[in-house]
C-alpha cells in the first residue's frame, strides 16, 4: 500500500493547525483492523477540533474525524474479514487516535461495528455520531407516537422541521430564559436537549410529572443552574447520554435499530455530501450555526 491523503491536525505555536498530508499505513496509530474509508461526516466536535475553537484534540498530531464507515482490507482479529462493511465511531477516534478523515484508518477491533442489515456505507455516515447519539436518546419520537415540538434558534426553518415530523416549531427567542421558575407549567412528557445551560434548566422546569430529559450536548453551555424542584416534586429524570464509551452490545443494538425501526424517514433530505477536498470549508459554517442537517464527507470519490 502506498501513500494516501489524510486531514491531520498538528499543534504549531500552541495552536491547532489542520491540513491535508500524504501518509502511509505505518504513520497511523496501531490497531487490529485496517479500513478503506468510504465516508466520514462533519460533527460539531470535528469543527472544534480542526479549528482549535475547542480543546478537543488530546494528542498531536492526529488525523481528525470522529466517525467513519468503510470496508475492511486487513484484520488481525477473527471477528472481521477482508471485504466486511463496518462502522467506527466514538472512543478516541479523531481526538487521541487517528480518525476518519483519511482514505485509510487503522483501529482497535473492539471499536468496530459490523454494518447492520438494511444499511449501507453512505447511510451509516448520514447518521454518523450525531445520529447514533440521537438513537441512544430515542430521537425519533414522532414515529413512536409522540407529538413532537421542535425548539430552534434559526429563522425560517419551520417548514424544514415540520417536514421532518415536528407538529409545532418554537423559537428560542420566545423564551424568557432570564426568569426561569423552579417549576413552570407542566408541558413536556419527554425532551432531548443538545444545548445545555439555560435551555436545559427551562426544560427541567416545564416537564410533566414523570417526564424524562435526555441530555446529549452542550452547544450553548456546559453549565446547568436549576433547582431540585422538578426532580423531587414531579419525579423528572435527567439522563446523560454518553455516545463515546457505550458498551459494544448496546452500540450494535442501537445501530441495528437505526437500520430498522428507528431509521429516519428523511435521511437523504437532511444530508449534504461534500468531496474530501472541500472538508476545511465545512467547519466555519457549522461553528456559526449556519449549517443545516448532516454533512457527509465522500472519501471514495
Amino acid at each position: 500500500m502506498g501513500e494516501f491523503k489524510a486531514y491531520r491536525i498538528r499543534e504549531i505555536e500552541k495552536k491547532a493547525v489542520a491540513r491535508f498530508e500524504e501518509l502511509s499505513l505505518e504513520d497511523l496509530d496501531k490497531g487490529e483492523v485496517v479500513i478503506r474509508v468510504a465516508y466520514s461526516s462533519v460533527n460539531y466536535k470535528d469543527a472544534l477540533a480542526a479549528t482549535g475553537a475547542g480543546k478537543i484534540i488530546r494528542r498531536f498530531p492526529c488525523v481528525g474525524g470522529i466517525d467513519l464507515s468503510g470496508t475492511v482490507t486487513e484484520s488481525a482479529d477473527a471477528r472481521f474479514s477482508r471485504g466486511d462493511a463496518v462502522i467506527c465511531t466514538s472512543y478516541d477516534l479523531g481526538v487521541a487516535h487517528d480518525g476518519g478523515y483519511a482514505e485509510y484508518a487503522r483501529v482497535p477491533a473492539d471499536w468496530v461495528v459490523p454494518m447492520p442489515k438494511g444499511m449501507n456505507l453512505f447511510e451509516a455516515m448520514a447518521l454518523g455520531t450525531a445520529g447514533y447519539t440521537a438513537g441512544l436518546a430515542i430521537d425519533v419520537l414522532s414515529r413512536l407516537g409522540y407529538r413532537v415540538v421542535a425548539l430552534t434558534g434559526k429563522e425560517n426553518v419551520a417548514d424544514y422541521l415540520e417536514g421532518l415530523g415536528a407538529k409545532e416549531v418554537m423559537s428560542r427567542k420566545s423564551l424568557d430564559l432570564s426568569k426561569i421558575k423552579p417549576l413552570d407549567k407542566a408541558t413536556w412528557a419527554g425532551a432531548v436537549d443538545n444545548l445545555g445551560g439555560e435551555v436545559l434548566a427551562w426544560m427541567a422546569s416545564t416537564m410533566m410529572p414523570g417526564g424524562t430529559i435526555a441530555s446529549i450536548g452542550l452547544a450553548a453551555s456546559m453549565n446547568l443552574n436549576t433547582s431540585v424542584a422538578p426532580f423531587i416534586l414531579r419525579g423528572v429524570s435527567l439522563l446523560g447520554i454518553d455516545s463515546g464509551a457505550t458498551p459494544m452490545p448496546q452500540r450494535r443494538e442501537v445501530w441495528r435499530r437505526l437500520a430498522g425501526d428507528m431509521r429516519p424517514a428523511h435521511l437523504k433530505e437532511i444530508t449534504r455530501t461534500i468531496p474530501f477536498d472541500e472538508l476545511p470549508q465545512a467547519f466555519d459554517g457549522l461553528l456559526k450555526g449556519a449549517a443545516r442537517g448532516r454533512i457527509v464527507v465522500d472519501l471514495a470519490a
